[in-house]
């Protein structure tokens, strides 16, 4: 991209989209106080539809000012296996076999806590499960809880008070949940291989302290939300309708998925079959995610689209830091960018001290909870929960607000402990 003023104008497009995820709710009450033009309005409130949006309005701009070929080129050059990854797994994981499953599996659990069953259910979702991103991957991780706690507490009528503190906390502990292994969370991902993290290293330098952050958030907002949770419902009693050798299919397609998780012509063809073979025994599932899933991907899709195109003036701002202020300064613009797309520019940089590395995805995956773009998994717990909100929209400032305490505490924790 030769043109000269392609970059700042990329950069604009840029923070519009950041400032359009703040602002759907604003267009959702439009859509609710303007029925003549409802349509447009609830498009532009869909804040899954934000960045592919702003992405093809950079592109007809790369277009007008650099040409067809270069364009092309440019977006060609994208790589675009995490948004369909997360497109597979979501698809995958939120099946009615793999749910009751994993429900059967935390009702188990709870049951050997002498505490109330409510309690300790929502304290197993918000940290069991995100700690078992960390083999599953975090997106697969996001799209169980996501479900489960829908359910099981967001379906009753809880205030907003509750849904945005266990949004926040969900989507931190999910965030530094997958720490525990090189290949679960995407910015460890970005840079394992180059670095050369081991699942040893992972355990001793991030593992451990993330488990306790974790356990610490989860057992905080249970505390905080006791009252509320005990006035519920007990959870259902989960049963497995499903025959066990349908689960035990279902687990080997997740497992396939995750295992060609860098291989896109391989698990979108375990798609496609696992489609097929959901469709031939519908009895036992229900409808496939495929609506929602396909929203997320487009919107992670868009965001490589743009980030692809910020990282002049985010490299040079990242790589000006010393290793203390990197960590903070990566969990502050993971908030306004892809934690993946943060450590991925590190990883180019040759002759890091291995502080500096450490402290960068520190950071990134401290301030992953914090806004709906800042960790791949995100937008996939919004397009689940955000019906159960208020005019079916997650208010991004009410998210941010939410997720600052846990942010604190996985802070703390990687920089104290």
């Amino acid at each position: 991209m030769n043109h000269p003023f392609l970059p700042w104008i990329a950069a604009g497009i840029f923070a519009l989209a950041v400032l359009h995820t703040f602002s759907t709710k604003y267009f959702e009450h439009l859509a609710h106080t303007n029925p003549r033009h409802a349509g447009i309005w609830h498009l532009l409130g869909e804040v899954e539809v934000v960045f592919g949006l702003w992405a093809m309005i950079l592109a007809i701009a790369m277009f007008a000012l650099a040409g067809k070929a270069s364009t092309l080129e440019y977006l060609d050059s994208r790589n675009f296996t995490e948004p369909l990854f997360v497109f597979a797994i979501m698809v995958v994981a939120g099946t009615r076999p793999i749910l009751q499953a994993c429900g059967l599996l935390v009702q188990q659990i709870a049951r050997q806590a002498p505490l109330p069953t409510a309690l300790v259910n929502y304290f197993l979702l918000l940290s069991v499960v995100p700690l078992l991103g960390s083999l599953i991957t975090e997106p697969a991780a996001m799209t169980l809880a996501a479900l489960m706690l829908r359910d099981s507490v967001f379906s009753a009528r809880v205030s907003e008070r509750l849904k945005y503190a266990t949004l926040g906390v969900l989507f931190v502990n999910v965030s530094i949940g997958g720490t525990l292994t090189p290949f679960a969370a995407p910015p460890v991902l970005m840079v394992a291989a180059t670095w050369q993290w081991e699942l040893t290293f992972m355990l001793q330098t991030f593992g451990w302290k993330a488990t306790i952050a974790v356990v610490v958030n989860a057992a905080l907002v249970t505390l905080l939300m006791r009252r509320e949770l005990l006035s519920l419902e007990e959870p259902a009693v989960v049963r497995m309708t499903v025959p066990p050798i349908m689960v035990a299919i279902h687990l080997a397609f997740l497992l396939g998925v995750v295992l060609f998780a860098h291989h896109p012509v391989v698990f979108m063809g375990l798609l496609l079959f696992f489609i097929g073979y959901a469709s031939a025994y519908a009895v036992h599932q229900d409808r496939l995610i495929l609506r929602e899933a396909m929203l997320v991907a487009f919107f992670l899709a868009g965001l490589v689209v743009l980030g692809g195109q910020q990282s002049w003036w985010l490299q040079p701002l990242l790589m000006g830091l010393s290793a203390d202020a990197v960590f903070y300064g990566a969990t502050v613009l993971t908030a306004i960018t892809d934690n993946a797309a943060l450590t991925y520019l590190a990883s180019l940089v040759p002759g890091l001290s291995d502080e500096f590395k450490v402290a960068i995805v520190a950071g990134a995956v401290t301030g992953g909870g914090l806004t709906m773009i800042a960790n791949a998994p995100n937008p996939a717990g919004v397009a689940i929960l955000k019906g159960k909100f208020d005019e079916g929209v997650v208010n991004a400032g009410k998210l941010l607000l939410a997720a600052l305490p846990a942010t604190v505490v996985a802070a703390i924790a990687f920089r104290v402990l």
